[in-house]
């Protein structure tokens, strides 16, 4: 079986960048789904109107990290950023 990280490798048509939000945003809706909270609870929970958090999750909305922060705080999360050197700037 083919998981999504070998499909990953071969996607070039969107940026290593946005395959993070992508990434984060399928873990976020993962961990909502399996507490068995609804869009629209989870919606009412952190603020945010169900269409709008439904557009996040279709990823017909690029969310910012602010919004990501908010969903994973309705989950008791937090995301994360870290600054690291880049291979070749070391």
């Amino acid at each position: 079986m083919t998981s999504w990280n070998d499909i990953k490798k071969n996607i070039t048509a969107i940026s290593s960048e946005e395959l993070t939000v992508i990434d984060t945003l399928s873990y976020l809706q993962a961990a909502r789904t399996k507490r068995g909270i609804s869009q629209k609870e989870f919606a009412e929970l952190i603020g945010m109107k169900q269409p709008q958090l439904a557009k996040i999750e279709k990823l017909e909305s690029t969310p910012s990290l602010t919004t990501l922060n908010r969903y994973a705080h309705g989950l008791g999360l937090e995301v994360r950023m870290q600054l690291v050197p880049e291979p070749n700037m070391a």
